[in-house]
């Protein structure tokens, strides 16, 4: 995938494939808007198709994850750090911001959910709306003891229209969430860990090592039977249980039959740690 300084963003990759996408406008809060979003679409694609990253950590730098959407500067977009060309017409109608949301702002989360590698939020500070969104589309939320957490979009009359909602209903349930989002509530670390927001909570100076240690540790594990199991816990929220079952049988072809299932089952025997992924060495 590539690396370096994109817009409001840097792109790196470390061994063994842990890819950090750190936000890196601290001035702004790390605010978002759409050449942002658009290319950190691209870069989150470019990670799903290649072979050498098996682990994603989003960061931010400065006080802020990623205050929500940068109202004073969203017009930004002739970007000339972005990858991507300028779209004219985005939210300038009704038709406008039903397209820009589907295809900009909504797409962005559901390609960080739809992605089969790991993820991981490491919410260094402030994460608003959707700073806040795009922490809860990773499959690990780490936070720092400093962190601030909400939606808060009402506070302008505006909804969390990136899919906030139910990412929120998914975490928390509704009642909660309609409780969160109605009174506009932005919580510590903690109170964010008591609700179910988040997965653990650690000092400042800890957060990178932290979220680091987790990463290789994911890294580490058999690549092809967690990303199976992963996307066959997202659909279990979806389905009933027959069809739940019905989902993992199918994975479950794929992985008891990969090399990683034999290499799990020759170290059990011979009581030794297993080493997987042999298949992607050539990417290290």
């Amino acid at each position: 995938m590539d690396t370096g300084k994109f817009t409001g963003f840097e792109v790196t990759l470390e061994k063994p494939g842990i890819a950090w996408i750190e936000f890196n406008e601290p001035e702004r809060l790390n605010g978002m808007n759409s050449p942002k979003k658009r290319d950190l679409i691209e870069t989150v694609t470019q990670a799903q198709m290649d072979n050498a990253v098996r682990v994603v950590v989003f960061i931010g730098t400065g006080r802020a994850f990623c205050a929500g959407d940068d109202l004073k500067d969203y017009a930004r977009e002739d970007d000339p750090d972005s990858k991507m060309p300028d779209i004219p017409h985005g939210h300038d109608s009704g038709i406008g911001t039903y397209n820009g949301l589907r295809h900009i702002s909504q797409a962005l989360n559901l390609a960080i959910r739809k992605l089969d590698k790991i993820s991981i939020a490491a919410v260094n500070g402030v994460a608003i709306q959707t700073g806040l969104s795009l922490a809860l589309a990773c499959d690990f939320k780490i936070a720092s003891s400093e962190a601030r957490l909400g939606s808060a979009t009402l506070r302008f009359g505006l909804l969390p229209d990136e899919g906030g909602q139910y990412l929120l209903v998914q975490h928390m349930g509704v009642a909660k969430t309609i409780d969160f989002l109605l009174r506009k509530s932005i919580v510590s670390a903690d109170e964010a860990l008591e609700l179910g927001l988040i997965n653990q909570v650690v000092p400042g100076d800890q957060l990178r090592a932290e979220c680091a240690q987790l990463a290789q540790e994911l890294a580490a594990g058999p690549q092809v039977s967690m990303r199976l199991l992963k996307r066959s816990v997202y659909q279990a929220a979806e389905l009933s249980f027959e069809q739940a079952c019905e989902d993992i049988a199918a994975r479950t072809a794929i992985s008891d039959h990969h090399p990683d299932a034999k290499e799990g089952g020759e170290s059990f025997r011979e009581k030794r740690a297993p080493s997987f992924n042999e298949w992607l060495r050539q990417y290290e």
